[in-house]
């Protein structure tokens, strides 16, 4: 498992730490797709196999984002969804 991020700076870089530790606070394993910076909404972020992603962005509290595959709706949490439907 691999998580990695471009060079974070300030605020972003809190938002990786924010991001990382509630990766490893999550009620059960889960694989990493991918990780990085959205250059273009500031989030830095983990997507996770399952379908959630965990992100911050400016050093915030961390959201947890769940995309409708048919639709792109993103629908966003404040804490882990435990069931994604």
């Amino acid at each position: 498992m691999t998580i990695e991020f471009p060079p974070l700076y300030g605020s972003d870089f809190v938002s990786a730490g924010l991001v990382t530790a509630a990766f490893f606070q999550l009620p059960e394993p889960e694989k990493i797709l991918f990780s990085g910076f959205n250059t273009q909404s500031g989030y830095v972020y983990i997507a996770l196999e399952n379908g959630v992603t965990i992100a911050s962005c400016f050093g915030r509290r961390v959201e947890y984002i769940v995309t409708n595959p048919d639709t792109g709706k993103e629908t966003f949490f404040s804490t882990y969804p435990m069931k994604i439907s």
